[in-house]
């Protein structure tokens, strides 16, 4: 039964000339001024669903993205300083990208976030998909397999540290701790401090694939997944949700569909479907413009990646649009009863499902964002037993 609901904020900042005709993304350039907006954009947006009844406010750790796409480069540090500035609602790291940092340091760090907002802040995990962003760092993405050997390496080290009063580890990247003199003997193992003091720690990861050793590897650490919109409709998303449960089930962990799961949809809503669709068409293709390139949508071609660069050729060419997405349940919208609608089907197909995220697509500016937010918390949310919305408008706050 669905009770929690989520919204997630890459960092995107206000953006003008959106949708497939355009600025090209790689065009795009802002000063520092306007890319450090993002971190004043996040706050707003935070402020605003902490007095809504939102029970979660996810934001996405992102470098070097000079295009105004992703700004925020440390969740972490942003969501210790959003607890001050809200009263209750959580802040989740979705999500603190492994590869770029050394395990034992991002453990510490969360350790220091989840004691000092007194269990607020969410851990969250997940392997990368800039390779602007990894490799710089001096971590494997392009070659995907050493990608995900290290980051499972990592991971198994950092629920060590977590739930270890003194661990070792030694493994294909780190041997933890090194063999080295201190204070007259040799050390054989390490203890954090501090430690988290809500244990075991509430952890979340994307779902991408779906592949066996992904969800196996999830499940054996107690790890929560974060799925992509379209899981109403069946198909890819439906076939993920059943293997989630197989491998609990692998491991003697009986769960019921869609449980320990998040589904997140980008969304829009208003009065009448047609008119949210046209209103939201440009965000959606600001959004395929981003992702596409970066091989997120799987389904594209690279000749259809080439065309959506050229905002001459890609406003009348065949590439995904938004009347797509709304049909295969990837994109959420249209009326308070209609959404409503579409939820309460999600929660007859999944009954162990209980949150669910809305999402501003890229380009969405702030006051929309706001608006958006608002209006679902008030029209959509009180149909759901258990959620909470308080009265009152943004403007007011």
């Amino acid at each position: 039964m669905i009770t929690k609901f989520d919204s997630l904020f890459a960092g995107h900042v206000d953006i003008d000339n959106i949708g497939y005709g355009g600025t090209p993304i790689n065009d795009r350039r802002y000063g520092n001024a306007h890319l450090s907006s993002a971190l004043s954009k996040a706050q707003s947006i935070a402020q605003v669903m902490d007095g809504l009844g939102y029970s979660t406010f996810w934001m996405a750790e992102h470098h070097f993205q000079r295009e105004g796409t992703e700004c925020i480069p440390n969740v972490l540090l942003m969501a210790l300083h959003l607890t001050h500035v809200t009263k209750s609602m959580n802040i989740g790291c979705g999500f603190n990208i492994a590869p770029m940092w050394h395990p034992l340091r991002l453990a510490e760090d969360y350790a220091m976030a989840d004691i000092l907002s007194h269990g607020r802040v969410v851990f969250g995990v997940g392997r990368g998909y800039h390779t602007r962003e990894v490799e710089t760092f001096g971590a494997p993405l392009i070659d995907q397999e050493a990608n995900r050997e290290l980051f499972e390496e990592q991971v198994d080290i950092i629920f060590k540290a977590f739930n270890s009063e003194s661990f070792r580890h030694q493994g294909k990247y780190y041997t933890l701790p090194p063999e080295v003199p201190y204070r007259g003997y040799t050390l054989e193992e390490l203890t954090l401090v501090p430690r988290p003091a809500r244990l075991p720690v509430e952890c979340w990861q994307p779902i991408q694939g779906g592949s066996e050793r992904a969800l196996g590897f999830m499940a054996k650490h107690g790890i929560q997944g974060m799925v992509g919109g379209g899981s109403a409709e069946g198909g890819a998303m439906h076939n993920v949700v059943l293997k989630w449960q197989s491998e609990h089930a692998k491991r003697g962990m009986h769960i019921d569909l869609g449980e320990r799961l998040c589904f997140g949809f980008h969304f829009y809503i208003g009065d009448d479907k047609r008119q949210c669709i046209r209103d939201a068409a440009k965000y959606y293709e600001e959004n395929m413009k981003m992702f596409g390139e970066l091989r997120l949508n799987r389904a594209m071609t690279d000749e259809q990646i080439e065309i959506m660069r050229d905002p001459r050729r890609a406003p009348t060419a065949k590439l995904p649009r938004i009347e797509d997405a709304v049909a295969s349940g990837g994109f959420l919208t249209g009326s308070a009863d209609e959404i409503i609608e579409h939820l309460k089907a999600l929660e007859k197909a999944y009954p162990g499902l209980d949150r669910i995220s809305i999402s501003p697509s890229l380009g969405v500016p702030e006051a929309v964002i706001l608006e958006q937010l608002e209006r679902f918390a008030k029209e959509v949310m009180p149909a759901f037993r258990g959620s909470r919305v308080e009265v009152g408008s943004y403007a007011e706050r």
